[in-house]
């Protein structure tokens, strides 16, 4: 089969900066106007940053004592060469077409003009853009997405349907269950009761179906089966890995909070964070105020569920006393994700709000943090994305699912029912 020619745009290398080792043995092209877009963000410290700068060491490591040469470098072996490819204009008849001087249009036309010059192969715009690739096709010009990291419809329904609705004989125990999936959950029924179903999960340490029971968490009961099973993977300690998914108003980060307050003696620190992504993806450093306040739009919502539980209490109470104690003496920490990076979390509950808008890479990036003692729980809806270049299939969340299904250590629970109103759970069906 005749190698096949591939032109990366930005975003694919700011998505993931090994992207040039997974094309197999087909060759890349880098057009120029992507190193100049991969220079704006050589500096910073956040994910973008990080991975500019990964791309920039291996193609400097690729071309040490070379030239790139027409045909340019090998990437490595079994893999086929990439080159930089100097900005082209577009052949005469698309130039009315596109004309504004824009960065994505310089890849689009370079793509065509490898395209026209190698006509013997094929050649295609790799790009998460949709917009430049619905441009690229308009023109003639074949475009795909970055399907690398991309999961399969079934294997993310898969994770919606963790639980098994499961009825058993009148006389059968759940010693009877035959499971030897780690954290599997079952909604159980006996053949002629009218009882609501039993809540169960798999425990691999006692290697036996055991009940889930209706459990509070610092004034916090769980509302529905699902909440149920939320709650108790948050308070379980042999649970160190916690993936809690679902819509609007089901409760997620209410309940993961509401599990570390309850455990607080057993941390040196909760940590709330989650990902500050802005309008228009600008950076937060064109908000007014110092670091604290820049911050404190996209903190928010967190604080928003901490008042929620301090509602349960008075004023005055030990509870609501205990919270602000743990707030002044940061023991109970909201900051953003940025600053997670270096750090190693040892001891500490780890709560990651919105993480369906983290890639794979920094969801792997946080895991890695975690020190002797610490548990993360990562909440989230992967049909609420708000990065430009993250979908339901391909965003950190929905790889964290599927990736660890069937570890010990980790537990998903797919939240269903909306519990913040009625007004809520209307919208969330209907708009």
């Amino acid at each position: 089969m005749p190698k096949k020619i591939f032109v990366l745009d930005t975003n694919i290398i700011l998505h993931d900066h090994k992207a040039l080792r997974k094309f197999q043995d087909n060759d890349l092209v880098i057009p120029i106007a992507v190193v100049e877009e991969l220079d704006k963000f050589k500096k910073g410290n956040d994910a973008l940053s990080f991975n500019a700068r990964g791309f920039m060491r291996d193609i400097n490591k690729i071309s040490e004592g070379k030239l790139f040469g027409k045909q340019g470098l090998p990437i490595g072996k079994g893999l086929g060469n990439i080159k930089l490819e100097p900005n082209h204009p577009f052949a005469p008849e698309f130039q009315d077409l596109f004309k504004d001087d824009i960065q994505d249009h310089r890849i689009l036309a370079t793509a065509m003009w490898v395209r026209d010059n190698n006509p013997d192969k094929f050649v295609a715009l790799v790009t998460k853009d949709i917009n430049l690739r619905m441009k690229a096709k308009a023109a003639g010009m074949e475009a795909q997405d970055y399907l690398t990291d991309k999961l399969d419809e079934e294997k993310i329904e898969g994770t919606e349907k963790e639980v098994i609705d499961l009825t058993l004989p009148a006389s059968d125990g759940l010693e009877t269950i035959d499971c030897k999936t780690p954290n599997q959950l079952y909604k159980i029924t006996w053949k002629g009761s009218q009882a609501e179903p039993l809540a169960a999960r798999y425990d691999a340490n006692q290697k036996q179906v055991v009940q889930v029971p209706v459990r509070y968490a610092y004034g916090i009961k769980p509302r529905n089966i699902e909440q149920r099973f939320a709650l108790d993977a948050c308070l379980n300690p042999n649970t160190q890995l916690v993936s809690l998914t679902g819509g609007a108003g089901t409760g997620k980060t209410l309940l993961a909070l509401a599990a570390a307050l309850e455990q607080e003696k057993n941390y040196d620190q909760i940590i709330l964070s989650r990902p500050a992504v802005t309008l228009g993806n600008q950076d937060i450093g064109f908000l007014p105020g110092d670091q604290k306040m820049k911050m404190s739009p996209f903190l928010q919502p967190l604080m928003d569920n901490l008042n929620v539980i301090k509602a349960q209490f008075s004023p005055s109470s030990k509870q609501a006393m205990k919270i602000e104690g743990l707030l002044k003496d940061e023991k109970l920490l909201i900051t953003p994700l940025a600053y997670i990076r270096g750090r190693s979390l040892g001891k500490a509950y780890f709560i990651i709000d919105e993480a369906q808008n983290l890639t794979p890479h920094e969801i792997k990036t946080i895991i890695t943090r975690a020190g002797e003692g610490t548990k993360m729980v990562f909440t989230g809806d992967i049909f609420q994305i708000d990065q430009p270049y993250l979908d339901q299939w391909s965003n950190g969340l929905t790889h964290l699912n599927e990736k660890m299904a069937g570890q010990r250590l980790f537990q998903h629970i797919f939240l269903r029912k909306g519990e913040r109103s009625e007004l809520s759970e209307i919208a969330a069906k209907l708009l």
